[in-house]
């Protein structure tokens, strides 16, 4: 299937072959996460998942995905087109630690489920006594792992040998869908995913991760922590992540965005787009905060075609004033 359904039937279901899990284990994994990523992962209870991004040194995103720790190991949901390069850059720092970093795309088969019916459909496809719980719930089916997010939509994961059977009982209940609606889902439910195409590009906070629960500021040191405490405590941040729709095809990412607030200066990046059921398409977009109070966002070019901004599923907290330095 190529199409998104319309209109979006109460559930559908993915195949999420173009993501990859990656499996962290070991009795040193917590720790060595807790140095690596943006979120705490030695508080992250056995059966839950947290969203957290692996930053440079700089703080920008190399990456931000969902980890979540089941029988004592932890896993993580990548875009395909980075998941080999993030595995060898942690493992870069593995140096003596019992720590192991595994890409379980070949050993798994992956499905994502959303829509306002997708917690009942996983419930019934799984044979599960309940419907799986909200964002922060991992929950085990015979050998397979659903993991819920924010949407609604569910990730299951399952060993390869179990996708013409899960694949069946998902199709019975849901309604199959491409990836492309996956993509789409994830946008409307504002959450930013870091590909190939925007690594590198993002501070945490400007592409609303902290609002997403993916920054804890009171673990210890990691990677790029540094300018992401300092975005926080002193600066002003003067991006944040906004929905928008765009009619026609869906822009790639990394396309800039202009406002004539900003004349013939970017002002702005896609940091993903997608086709929606109803036409045209929907992005999340890192923009200029003057920009967005203008009213007057295009795509592309200074007189590429108009946005129209769409409200997000949760709120942003109003920029503040920058903060000094004590003693400053």
């Amino acid at each position: 299937m190529t199409a998104i359904p319309s209109p979006l039937p109460p559930a559908v279901v993915c195949d999420l072959a173009p993501t990859v899990v990656v499996a962290i284990t070991g009795p040193d994994a917590a720790t060595f996460l807790q140095g690596q990523l943006s979120n705490d992962a030695v508080a992250l209870p056995e059966g839950a998942v947290q969203y957290t991004s692996y930053n440079s040194p700089k703080g920008r995103m190399l990456a931000n995905f969902p980890l979540w720790r089941r029988n004592g190991d932890f896993f993580a949901l990548l875009p395909g087109d980075l998941a080999a390069s993030v595995i060898r850059r942690l493992a870069m720092f593995v140096l003596r630690s019992k720590v192991k970093l595994e890409d379980l795309a070949a050993a798994t088969v992956r499905f994502g489920v959303g829509g306002a019916a997708a917690a009942d459909a996983v419930a019934t496809a799984l044979d599960l006594p309940a419907a799986p719980g909200p964002f922060t719930a991992v929950t085990t089916a015979g050998g397979a792992t659903v993991v819920a997010l924010p949407g609604p939509r569910f990730v299951i994961v399952a060993a390869s040998d179990q996708r013409d059977a899960i694949a069946t009982c998902l199709g019975a209940r849901a309604t199959p869908a491409p990836f492309e609606t996956w993509r789409w889902l994830t946008i409307r439910a504002g959450v930013p995913v870091v590909t190939a195409a925007t690594q590198d590009l993002f501070v945490a906070q400007t592409a609303n991760w902290d609002v997403l629960g993916g920054v804890s500021f009171g673990k210890g040191c990691y990677t790029g922590q540094e300018i992401i405490a300092r975005t926080q405590y002193l600066g002003r941040l003067k991006e944040r992540l906004f929905l928008f729709h765009a009619p026609g095809p869906a822009a790639a990412a990394g396309t800039r965005l202009y406002s004539a607030a900003f004349g013939d200066q970017p002002c702005g990046t896609v940091v993903d787009a997608a086709s929606g059921p109803a036409g045209g398409a929907d992005l999340l977009a890192v923009l200029q905060l003057a920009a967005a109070e203008s009213g007057d966002v295009r795509l592309g070019a200074p007189d590429g075609v108009p946005l129209e901004p769409l409200p997000l599923p949760y709120a942003v907290p109003a920029p503040v004033p920058p903060r000094g330095r004590a003693g400053g």
